[in-house]
């Protein structure tokens, strides 16, 4: 009998194979899907007041997503990186993710993590950078996104957002919360980011 788990895992590996993206869709095929399940007890966070909000703000394509994981927030591991020491308390009461799979996930994946991160209206996520390669694909309008030593722009439900290896990204939310799936790949699959822009010491001596 499908669990609440299983649901979660088929709309969120539906949405990303409905993604018209190359990236995506290689990734998603790399991906095996059929991963064994990790018992976790539920995890919530104060951040999970916006789910409401962004239900409504999903656009038809990600909304069974958006909506399962409104409906089921109770039942499922919500988590943090950061502290009130990293960022501020203000940050860490509208800032969350949902691991779907990965080596902390719902489901065992030690290849490539997969979830969900929220953010409240008016937040400041900022530079930072990791090992891992990222995807992030905002399944909420509204927020701007930074690349290395790029200004603030704003980008539409559905975009594909690619960071490389240790590259600088920083995110704006607006007036409304965003949702965005994620997936890393390519380096430690647990690692706290580092804060502040890359700084390229090449030719330095």
């Amino acid at each position: 009998m499908p669990t609440i788990f299983d649901g979660l895992l088929g709309r969120f590996h539906a949405y990303l194979a409905s993604v018209d993206n190359d990236l995506v869709a290689d990734e998603v095929a790399r991906i095996g899907w059929n991963m064994p399940v990790r018992p976790l007890e539920p995890r919530a966070l104060a951040c999970l007041g916006h789910l409401d909000r962004i239900a409504a703000l999903a656009p038809p394509d990600a909304s069974p997503l958006a909506l399962f994981v409104a409906d089921h927030r109770g039942a499922l591991r919500w988590g943090q990186t950061y502290t009130a020491a990293d960022f501020g308390q203000d940050f860490v009461d509208n800032y969350g993710w949902l691991e779907v799979f990965g080596t902390r996930g719902h489901f065992v994946n030690d290849a490539v993590a997969g979830g969900l991160l929220i953010l409240g209206p008016d937040i400041v996520y900022p530079d930072h950078h990791h090992i891992a390669e990222e995807i992030y694909i905002p399944l909420t309008g509204g927020t701007g996104w930074r690349m290395g030593e790029g200004g603030f722009h704003v980008r539409d439900a559905g975009e594909v957002i690619h960071h490389a290896s240790n590259v600088s990204h920083a995110m704006r939310t607006g007036k409304e919360p965003l949702m965005a799936l994620y997936l890393w790949r390519g380096g430690p699959l647990a690692q706290k980011s580092i804060i502040g822009p890359m700084i390229d010491l090449r030719g330095r001596g």
